[in-house]
């Protein structure tokens, strides 16, 4: 669905859309899964997740692990011998990955006198790890903040990410002979440095066709990023904000089976025929799923590619969700509008 889940998002996957739509976990522990590979296998996306609602089931903690890393870097500093000459054993491969820990507390949230209406909220703490092979790495940390209602059909979203600014401090672990040939090669030797993420919001609203309890479900979704941290190469932008939408569709067959469409990661970019870089034209990212749920086993497959015009990128995403319930608390319990979302689609993060 193109990221479109903020406000339905309901499941283990929900601590990183949008922490308060953990509430909806009704299992007594759900596990979450999720491989990718991105712009055809260059880049690789890991997630595991648990969600453990407490007792009574009015608050839900999560725990979440995040790898979105470059393996198999050719790193040839050494490869090319003084006299010229091409010494294979001297070729070394590197990775450049970024680690997220996340620990998230979901409750439910009474502003509204009116029953029909529903609101959570949850909170992520994050701690922030990134390395570039062994010449540097970095830690930081942050706060997310997440509020989801509903009312009768429609479901609404609010998600904002490093609510506080999220700080990443660089340190740089060179070796002599790495500075010496930088500096022989041209590149500035970094000393220290720092990155700041800014508040970025993501706000959803979505509305359900059909009616509680029917055998056929179709919802559709529509989020909008914001980003405070200047213009970006978005549909609409400025000098301090950027405004990015995406949207999705999902339908369902008794719970069981879904069907997912998405559109997102909307640009303006030159066009390549045009030698002189004067004309322009719409970028954007589809992506189709499916989702296959059997018991308490629940199995997504997205499909998802990058647009360019000489050289498509496509993306394959595979995630899986557990729900386990003790023997003792096997109650028939009564069937959700919403449904589980589909596997993680990142978002590119301006330093």
């Amino acid at each position: 669905m193109a990221g479109a889940v903020a406000a339905t998002c309901n499941d283990v996957n929900a601590a990183y859309y949008n922490p308060a739509g953990l509430m909806h976990v009704e299992s007594d522990v759900q596990l979450g899964l999720m491989h990718a590979e991105y712009f055809s296998g260059n880049a690789k996306y890991d997630y595991a997740g648990i969600a453990l609602p407490l007792k009574g089931k009015n608050r839900v903690l999560g725990l979440s692990f995040l790898r979105y890393a470059t393996d198999d870097i050719a790193y040839t500093i050494d490869y090319v011998q003084p006299d010229g000459s091409l010494d294979d054993s001297k070729l070394k491969s590197i990775s450049a990955g970024d680690y997220a820990f996340l620990l998230t507390y979901a409750q439910g949230l009474k502003i509204f006198k009116n029953p029909a209406i529903e609101t959570h909220i949850g909170v992520n703490a994050k701690i922030i790890y990134r390395h570039i092979g062994s010449m540097a790495n970095a830690w930081g940390a942050g706060v997310d903040a997440g509020l989801q209602g509903s009312y009768k059909r429609w479901r609404f979203g609010l998600m904002i990410k490093d609510i506080t600014t999220t700080y990443t401090a660089w340190s740089f672990h060179l070796t002599e002979h790495e500075k010496e040939v930088f500096g022989q090669t041209g590149n500035e030797l970094p000393v220290k440095s720092y990155e700041l993420m800014y508040p970025r919001f993501n706000i959803g609203i979505a509305h359900y066709f059909t009616k509680i309890g029917k055998p056929i479900q179709l919802m559709a979704e529509i989020d909008a990023d914001i980003t405070t941290d200047g213009q970006r190469n978005t549909l609409v932008s400025n000098a301090d904000l950027s405004l990015d939408p995406h949207m999705g569709l999902e339908a369902s067959y008794k719970n069981t089976i879904f069907l997912r469409l998405g559109v997102g990661n909307f640009q303006r970019v030159l066009d390549d025929k045009d030698t002189l870089n004067l004309q322009k034209f719409t970028l954007f990212q589809p992506a189709i799923g499916v989702g296959l749920k059997l018991k308490s086993l629940m199995v997504d497959y997205c499909y998802t590619s990058l647009q360019t015009q000489q050289n498509p990128l496509y993306s394959h995403i595979v995630s899986l969700r557990l729900d386990i319930n003790r023997p003792t608390s096997h109650k028939k319990k009564e069937p959700v509008e919403t449904a589980p979302v589909a596997a993680l689609i990142p978002t590119p993060v301006k330093p």
